[in-house]
């Protein structure tokens, strides 16, 4: 146990702190006392860009990883699927809670289904991973970036900027709005985010007593369902803005992993499902990258990049 206060660094967006106010209240539970420190990131200063221009890696999670490196904060509460596949040295993934809801939710102002939207129509998103799943079923949709904070996203709905938009189900549950999504995009529709719906607690890798008390708010299974996700996206070698889905469940004692990798366009779609164990989630990660990467992946990747450079260029 410690005497000292620790510090929590997180993001300033009303999810953000309520993933790190929840962090703080688990760290009470143990008898932990904490405070947040808010840190503007990259992402944050510059929403009016595309992900595209902001850059591939690390635009919600670098200046809170610095922080850390400085000593300025004890530990950095994350959304893991912001946080890049290749740790930063002198930085651990200390603890992944128990995980939320996985899938996307799709809004709309009329409460329409996807497959019930007109033709033409206009979805907001700022995923390249769901505009690709999103045409794949509706090559007809106008899919239209969108960025900003979950009151935003829906203001511009309500304003009829979009005829729909699509969000990520943890988000509106930590943040009671759940209530106002129209439907599920189930995974035969829309495969996840390598590790959303997850968090990850990182800390210093030298600070053995903060990682002492980060221990018990880790959770095994979300830690090897997100470690095989993640994994599966690093042999892929696709970075944040390729069209990669992945979604890693517990079944029956099996640790069960599906990945997609799409074309930008949504026209062309690669998919591997694979078993293993629990105990092993990177073994299992690697064994669908690699399938994925026979079946051609490797090309799709490097359209989704040449993808991402033009629309940055055009920025």
């Amino acid at each position: 146990m410690t005497s000292r206060r620790l510090r929590i660094g997180t993001r300033g967006s009303q999810l953000a702190r309520w993933q790190a106010e929840w962090v703080r209240t688990q760290l009470q539970e143990l008898g932990i006392e904490a405070e947040l420190v808010l840190i503007t990131t990259s992402g944050d200063r510059h929403q009016q860009w595309s992900v595209e221009a902001l850059g591939t890696t690390g635009v919600f999670t670098k200046e809170i990883q610095q922080a850390l490196l400085s000593r300025e904060i004890d530990l950095a509460v994350h959304s893991l699927k912001d946080l890049p596949t290749r740790s930063v040295p002198g930085l651990t993934i200390a603890a992944i809670p128990p995980r939320g809801p996985v899938e996307d939710m799709l809004i709309t102002r009329g409460g329409r289904s996807l497959m019930e939207l007109p033709p033409g129509a206009t979805v907001g998103t700022g995923s390249r991973r769901r505009a690709a799943q999103l045409l794949f079923h509706r090559p007809d949709l106008k899919i239209v970036p969108l960025r900003g904070n979950l009151d935003t996203r829906l203001r511009r709905l309500q304003e009829g900027v979009f005829d729909a938009i699509v969000v990520a189900a943890a988000g509106l549950a930590r943040l009671g709005r759940l209530g106002e999504a129209t439907q599920n995009l189930t995974p035969d529709y829309l495969l996840p985010a390598p590790g959303q719906g997850a968090l990850a607690i990182e800390a210093l890798e030298s600070a053995a007593e903060v990682l002492e008390l980060l221990a018990p708010l880790n959770d095994p299974c979300t830690a090897a369902e997100v470690t095989a996700e993640r994994t599966a996206l690093a042999a892929l070698s696709a970075g944040c803005l390729a069209p990669v889905a992945t979604w890693a469940r517990l079944v029956q004692g099996q640790l069960i992993l599906t990945a997609r990798v799409l074309s930008p366009d949504g026209a062309e779609k690669l998919e591997v499902t694979c078993s293993g164990e629990l105990s092993h989630p990177k073994r299992l990660g690697e064994k669908v990258g690699k399938l994925l990467k026979a079946q051609g992946a490797d090309r799709l990747v490097s359209m989704a990049r040449t993808s991402a450079e033009k629309a940055a260029s055009e920025d």
